[in-house]
């Protein structure tokens, strides 16, 4: 409010002004997107969406899988496909060790389907 007064203070007032704001351009907008192609964000953002959504039966065959490995399901997800071919037992001391390094970027680690949290 204080920004407004002085921006009304700082111009002259001439008649027919009624001292409401100036009528400058605001700031461009920009999308989601941000300043690349349209059509790059949308091809992403559809497969994104494609690979984490999966019918029911692959699901809970991923979810069986990862508990006989003793991953999440999400862990278990990722390495197949980061990896393009399912984790196999002798992968399973490398993915372990990386839950820290996740935990900390933020990333995906620490709950199963079940929703139970990993210690």
């Amino acid at each position: 409010m204080a920004r407004l007064k002085q921006q009304r203070a700082d111009r002259p007032t001439g008649m027919g002004d009624n001292g409401g704001p100036p009528l400058d351009e605001p700031p461009p907008h920009e999308p989601e997107w941000g300043k690349g192609e349209i059509n790059r964000y949308f091809e992403w953002r559809t497969a994104h969406r494609r690979a984490w959504r999966k019918p029911p039966a692959i699901a809970l065959r991923r979810e069986e899988r990862a508990e006989a490995l003793g991953l999440t399901y999400e862990e278990y997800t990722l390495e197949l496909l980061e990896r393009g071919r399912h984790p196999q037992p002798e992968d399973v001391a490398g993915i372990k060790a990386k839950r820290a390094e996740r935990r900390r970027s933020g990333g995906v680690v620490g709950q199963s389907l079940k929703g139970m949290r990993l210690k």
